[in-house]
């Protein structure tokens, strides 16, 4: 074989290594009761119980931060974020939370959140302003 053959047929093979580690390294959504049912790292999306306490002391731990959650099944859960606490956080709309199940509370790695547009308001006025067609 010459060199420039083996030297494709390495490339190709770390090629095919580096996208199987990609996407091994993925997580999956879920829900709460199925992050209870395994080890790895899940997204759970869900909405903020507001009729819970939020937990956030800055003064005490400004890394601690806890909240209930219901993921989209309906299930509830305890969620913990080691960081500090979003701003406008409980204007979201949506949470996505990365994170696994430590005991019976859920540990988060990450929170993106999905908070109301600024827009809808502007878009539902310009709904309601529409010109009327002319009659002839």
């Amino acid at each position: 074989m010459k060199k420039s053959s083996i030297f494709g047929l390495v490339v190709i093979a770390i090629a095919i290594a580096v996208i199987i580690s990609v996407y091994s390294n993925t997580s999956t959504y879920g829900s709460f009761t199925e992050a209870r049912q395994t080890e790895s790292e899940l997204h759970v999306v869900g909405k903020l119980n507001k009729q819970k306490v939020l937990y956030y002391d800055a003064t005490k731990d400004a890394n601690y931060f806890s909240f209930y959650m219901q993921d989209d099944k309906g299930s509830e859960c305890k969620v913990v974020f080691t960081g500090t606490k979003p701003e406008d956080f409980e204007k979201s709309e949506q949470i996505v939370l990365t994170g696994k199940m430590i005991g019976n509370e859920f540990h988060a790695s990450n929170i993106l959140m999905k908070c109301p547009s600024k827009y809808t308001q502007n878009k539902l006025e310009t709904q309601e302003f529409k010109a009327k067609p002319a009659s002839i």
